[in-house]
Formats: C-alpha cells, structure tokens, sequence
C-alpha cells in the first residue's frame, strides 16, 4: 500500500522516507540526525581580483544535500526481529526515482524533501537475538538541497475576455451605470498572486490548458517570460517543470522546440520569497477559454 506524502508523520520526531515511518511510536528510533539543518554545501564562483585586494562575488550554487541518521535503535519482539529489520531493509533499498523524505523536528512543523537511501547499517551484535539492535544508521542523498512545505498550492488563472464597456449616462432610468461595479473573479482577468512562505526561491510546474494560441506566463516580479508557439486544443496540457526544464504535451511528447524568442529559460523561472504576481496571455484570436494552472510549494535552505 502506498501512502501520501506525509501522511504517516503526526507528531515531532517522526521521520517518513517513502511508506516507511522512523521515530516515536515505531520499532525504530533514533538520536542523532544531521544534515537536516545544515547549510548544504555550495559551488561558489567567487574569483580573486587581478589588481586589487579581495575577489569578485560570484554566484553560490548549493550542491546535493547529504541527511544522516544515526544512532538507530530497533526494537521487537525475538520471534519477529527479523521481520521488523526486514521492513527497515526493504524500506531503504537502491531505487532509481527519488522517494519523499519527511522530517518533523520541532513546533515549525514537517518538512519535505526528495531524496535516495544511500546508505544503511544494522549492526547484528549479541543483542540481535533479544530484538535489539543499536547503533545502526541510515543514509539519504537528496539531489535538489532545499525542503519544501508539505502543502502543494494550485492557482488558477484564465484569459482576459474583452467587456462592451460602461455606459456613463447620468439620467436616471434603467440602463443607467450601476456604481456597485463587479470585477470578476481572482485570476478572471488573466492575472495571479502567488505566495512562497520560505526562504528559498521554488520552481513551479505550470500547466497551460487549452483550447488557447501561444500561450505565456510573466512574472512581473523579475520579468521572466514562458512562452510556447503551438496551438492546444481543447482537453490539451501543456505541463512545464521549471525544476527538471521539461516542456510536455498531454504527459507524453516533449515540445520544447515550440519556445520562442522572448521566452526565459525554464531553470529560470521561480517564485522568489514572498508574494509574486503573475500574467497569463495568448495570442490575439485565442479562444478565451484556454486556462493555467500554477502548482508550487514553499522552498526553505
């Protein structure tokens, strides 16, 4: 059975890596965890300057961060240790796709992040045969460094439809301008505010739906531009991940080829700190029923 991500973590302590629970309540506890609060390291581009004192700064790219456990305790009956130490073995065995590794420390609650069992230790002392077994660890190596709220947002926004206008007569009667004025619907009119609560600037994946022409997505807040000159029909996806630079048609066929010239490279496009406002557009004679859709998580170093 498989279950969410998250969903097995109730209480501070807990530690989920795919269907597998660590910590209170469980056959398996734990003292020591690293890795988890540290800065991962970086690749700085900083170089020494050629007359003067000092460097220039250059970017800081964090690379892969490393999550240690150690000081693991199992315990179980004698009669089923060996079930118990199989579960922890089959639950971190070599798999090929990143698994959600979920930590809840402390009062700011569970965080998540993807990562690999790289490593695990079971010591098969003396104790073994009474249904202990102390001092083991487990080993993760998560590619990307940052942890991610458990909450995965989705903000919807439509194409701006054209309005008749207002009529501005001053004489009483019917058809006069009704000054309690609708405006339509959050993201009614084309346009979305989205909000990362972390630290950490986060790559959403966007979803374009059509039927639409060329459709774009700006964030205003940097300038950065995506923009796909293909046509979707109705019940058409167009899935953008801005993490892994993927552009895919209905899951299936890449259309990377379809960016155009003023479009931002897809790594590119994040949602910084805070609040981000955000544009969607299309080409002149699109259906006005084409739609995105933005899905995003809170980043946090």
């Amino acid at each position: 059975m498989t279950v969410a991500v998250g969903d097995l973590v109730t209480r501070p302590g807990h530690i989920q890596y795919g269907d597998l629970l660590l910590g209170p309540g469980t056959p398996y506890g734990w003292k020591n965890l690293t890795g988890w609060e540290d800065m991962p390291p970086l690749d700085s581009g900083t170089v020494p300057r050629a007359g003067a004192h000092g460097s220039y700064p250059g970017q800081l790219l964090s690379q892969s961060r490393t999550v240690g456990l150690d000081g693991l305790i199992v315990r179980a009956p004698r009669a089923r240790i060996g079930t118990v130490v199989g579960a922890l073995s089959a639950g971190t065995r070599p798999v090929v796709d990143e698994l959600p590794l979920v930590v809840w420390l402390d009062e700011r609650g569970p965080l998540l992040s993807w990562a690999r069992a790289v490593r695990r230790a079971i010591p098969t002392g003396v104790g073994y045969r009474m249904g202990l077994v102390m001092g083991g660890a487990v080993q993760w190596e998560a590619t990307d460094p940052r942890r991610y709220g458990l909450t995965e947002y989705a903000v919807p926004a439509s194409l701006p439809v054209a309005e008749p206008g207002l009529d501005w007569q001053t004489d009483p009667g019917p058809e006069r301008l009704d000054w309690e004025l609708d405006f339509g619907a959050v993201g009614s009119a084309g346009g979305m505010s989205v909000n990362n609560d972390g630290d950490a600037d986060t790559h959403p994946v966007i979803e374009f739906r059509g039927p639409v022409l060329r459709p774009s997505l700006t964030n205003l807040r940097t300038g950065d531009v995506l923009e796909y000159d293909l046509p979707l029909a109705a019940g058409d996806v167009l899935t953008v991940d801005t993490q892994a630079g993927t552009v895919m048609l209905n899951g299936a066929a890449s259309r990377l080829y379809t960016v155009t010239a003023r479009s931002t490279p897809e790594e590119q496009f994040t949602l910084g700190c805070g609040t981000t406002d955000l544009i969607f557009r299309a080409a002149p004679d699109s259906n006005p029923a084409g739609t995105v859709l933005v899905r995003y998580r809170a980043a946090y170093w």
